[in-house]
């Protein structure tokens, strides 16, 4: 039993270490048909995060500073890479998530 402890404490581990968690700023969102796009700046560059309309998790941010953790490969609703927001003055870790998108590959 102790040693079946031990290996989960390590795998919540290593699933926390594989999320990479940045700073970005919502710019705007629009919705067309079924799927919200929410247009952020990443570092110097714009991305379009999206998500389907209707599903638990997906909503619309008003503009603002937001933290965007990536999460590790096949967690999450979407077949790309899933990406959960939260607000900037939350941590993370106490799961406040403003919803979980889609991070279209560049």
């Amino acid at each position: 039993m102790k040693k079946l402890f031990v290996g989960f404490i390590l795998l919540m581990a290593v699933q926390a270490w594989a999320q990479e968690k940045s700073k970005i700023t919502v710019k705007t969102f629009e919705k067309n048909n079924g799927v919200i796009i929410v247009t952020i700046i990443d570092g110097k560059k714009s991305v379009d995060l999206n998500c389907n309309e209707g599903f638990p998790q997906c909503t619309a941010p008003k503009a603002g500073e937001y933290w965007m953790v990536r999460l590790p490969k096949n967690h999450g609703v979407y077949e790309c890479q899933n990406v959960d927001l939260f607000p900037a003055t939350v941590d993370p870790a106490d799961d406040n998530k403003v919803g979980e998108y889609c991070l279209p590959e560049n």
